[in-house]
């Protein structure tokens, strides 16, 4: 049975794309022209223009989803976010940077940090998972929705309630289609931290 969380009433669009299509377990939208998500760090701007179908959460819990994606210009990104405002958030998943498809993310207190690694699977096709329990994040990633190897554990502000949800931008470009799928919300998973499953 599809999961239908990308059309339930409580999904708020930051930045909605014009062309984007929601049915069931599918999201499908095509990135508008110059949008980021980025704060001050090097550029020395900020940029919070980045598409993010965000559903509110508990003060602990699991997102994880599947990404399909097309990427092909600089610092074309997909994957998920989780924020509590617009100085305090996440993104990770996988971004077009020199020259080759990386596995990325960017977390935010007032100002960003990028972490990069090349990305040794299907950039095309990938999984992005998010937990957040006493004031932790834990990112992990997965090829084939089976081992889920550590991509990124850091402090996260402890809030009552957090956006999640899929996120995409194209700072160089308009047009990167991608489709989000498979998006669950669950309770913390409560797993070791090199538990792969």
């Amino acid at each position: 049975m599809s999961n239908p969380i990308f059309t339930r009433s409580d999904g708020v669009w930051l930045n909605e794309p014009e062309q984007w299509t929601a049915q069931g377990d599918t999201l499908q939208i095509v990135t508008d022209k110059a949008t980021d998500f980025w704060r001050e760090t090097h550029y020395g701007f900020t940029r919070d223009s980045g598409h993010f179908l965000g559903f509110p959460t508990a003060e602990a819990f699991t997102a994880e989803l599947r990404v399909h994606g097309d990427f092909q210009a600089l610092y074309d990104q997909a994957g998920i976010m989780v924020r509590v405002d617009a100085q305090h958030w996440v993104k990770a998943g996988i971004e077009l940077s020199d020259g080759r498809a990386m596995l990325s993310s960017v977390l935010t207190s007032e100002r960003s940090d990028w972490a990069t690694a090349p990305y040794e699977h299907n950039a095309g096709d990938f999984r992005m998972r998010a937990t957040v329990a006493n004031g932790v994040l834990r990112l992990q990633t997965s090829a084939d929705g089976k081992l889920w190897p550590l991509v990124r554990l850091a402090p996260f502000p402890e809030a009552d309630r957090y956006l999640v949800g899929p996120m995409a931008c194209t700072p160089e470009r308009a047009g990167l289609k991608v489709e989000f799928s498979s998006f669950r919300l669950t309770p913390p998973l409560g797993k070791g931290l090199h538990d792969l499953g």
